[in-house]
């Protein structure tokens, strides 16, 4: 099980960090930058701080959470059926 959750962190992580990392650099807004961007300058440092904690809680937290709670589950074994008689 754990072969199975690192291999889907390695698989998810590209795509989690250029989304959430595209949004945090591209809201200018943080910096007021342009003029009357200074009334939505303190929103945007929230999304910001938010995308960054959900990157955070999905990239460590929930696979190790995952990892605790199944831990102690079997993993489900394929049934072998009896072949046909020909």
């Amino acid at each position: 099980m754990v072969e199975a959750v690192a291999h889907a962190c390695r698989i998810r992580l590209r795509p989690i960090l250029m989304t959430s990392l595209a949004t945090v650099v591209g809201s200018s807004m943080a910096f007021k930058l342009e003029t009357g961007s200074e009334a939505y300058a303190p929103l945007a440092r929230v999304i910001i701080g938010g995308l960054v904690s959900s990157i955070i809680l999905t990239i460590f937290v929930v696979p190790a959470a995952y990892l605790l709670m199944y831990q102690h589950r079997k993993a489900p074994t394929m049934a072998v059926l009896p072949e046909e008689a020909h």
